[in-house]
């Protein structure tokens, strides 16, 4: 199913069709929304329908569609046996949020998912344990495959409000002049480190684009709601406002690790992003992945087949005796002197009211987790 840029809502005459047939109703859960609506507005491009049967099995197996373009994650469309048996000899289905008709998908075939096989293959283990792999189990036996249309009316639900499409933030970056456009994913607030990140590729770009993905992700994971304050406030205090651009990723975390790594860049080639930051386990969870797997992937690819270069970051700190941030590559001090706090350990510091330094987190930053820790998030 290659993309096609006339692909991005319903005739009118469908519409009324739409209105006034009796198509079979699937009522979709948030994941399925969110792809249908980056595959119908060219955030998935090459791919622009779930994929069939043929295409998941190749991108299994060599992490490219039939044709032989690069793509490392099979978007399905799970539905039970019950719901494949109620579509019958249908051509079409109506994808319903919440008794909203969304969008229709032309459905070309159903078949049965192969779970372990896509989940070794895709996550790279069948641990019931890792996100990816139990939200595959919980899904339908069998998949939908065709192309999708959004219907006029209905905007996906994100916490930013509807979300900006590709071309929209594409033609937002030509408007102001880049060439050269460093694209930054992020489902956590952005701490000193990845400010550094940021930074230091912004050095040799025109413009450098935050992208945080807004959709769901893991339960403990902090809200979406909460780290878009984060990024407004730090954007508003330590960047300069011409040279960065904050949009929204509508995308659901799959926690694949290194393939999701170039799904994600792929994703942003879309949103007119030229360079894309790939630091330490990227999209990774637990300790299903090396720290640095997700940039060994890319050299899977020949130069320019993925269309978007990476940017490369090792383990970034706060160096004590150097006075600023730094990598393995720049510092030369031992790691008694570096400041670096996971996750977790700056969410339990939050939890007891304790401060957090500011080698690690920006004050704005940190007052903002606090009251969302204060007020339950």
């Amino acid at each position: 199913m290659q993309y096609n840029e006339a692909v991005m809502a319903v005739t009118p005459a469908l519409r009324r069709r739409v209105r006034g047939d009796s198509m079979p109703q699937l009522a979709a859960t948030f994941r399925i929304l969110s792809d249908a609506y980056l595959l119908a507005s060219g955030g998935f491009r090459p791919v622009a329908g779930f994929l069939d049967e043929e295409e998941v099995s190749s991108v299994c197996r060599v992490m490219r569609l039939p044709s032989g373009r690069p793509w490392t994650m099979p978007i399905l469309l799970p539905v039970s046996a019950e719901a494949r048996a109620a579509l019958g000899r249908s051509d079409r289905v109506l994808l319903m949020d919440r008794g909203i008709p969304a969008a229709v998908v032309q459905v070309e075939n159903v078949f049965r998912i192969e779970k372990q096989v896509l989940a070794e293959a895709v996550f790279g283990t069948s641990d019931a344990a890792h996100p990816g792999v139990a939200w595959l189990a919980e899904a339908g036996e069998y998949s939908i495959a065709g192309p999708v249309e959004l219907l006029d009316g209905w905007a996906l639900e994100v916490p930013s409000g509807p979300p900006i499409s590709p071309s929209r933030v594409a033609r937002r970056i030509a408007a102001k002049g880049w060439t050269k456009v460093v694209g930054f994913q992020t489902r956590n607030p952005i701490h000193r480190a990845h400010e550094f990140c940021t930074k230091v590729a912004l050095e040799t770009a025109d413009g450098l684009l935050v992208h945080p993905l807004l959709g769901e992700t893991k339960p403990d994971d902090i809200p979406a709601d909460v780290r878009l304050a984060c990024y407004e406030a730090l954007l508003e205090g330590y960047y300069p406002r011409e040279r960065v651009l904050l949009a929204g990723f509508p995308a659901w975390m799959r926690y694949a690790g290194p393939r999701e790594a170039v799904f994600h860049a792929q994703a942003r080639r879309n949103y007119g992003v030229t360079h894309f930051i790939v630091g330490r386990d990227h999209a990774g969870v637990g300790s299903y992945y090396g720290p640095f797997d997700s940039q060994r992937i890319f050299g899977e690819f020949g130069p320019g087949e993925l269309g978007i270069e990476t940017v490369f970051f090792d383990f970034v700190h706060y160096c004590r005796v150097c006075g600023g941030m730094a990598s393995a590559k720049t510092c030369p001090c031992p790691a008694r002197h570096h400041v670096r706090l996971s996750g977790r350990e700056l969410r339990a510091m939050l939890r007891r009211g304790e401060p957090i330094p500011p080698e690690v987190t920006r004050p704005e930053v940190a007052e903002i987790l606090r009251a969302a820790l204060r007020e339950g998030c």
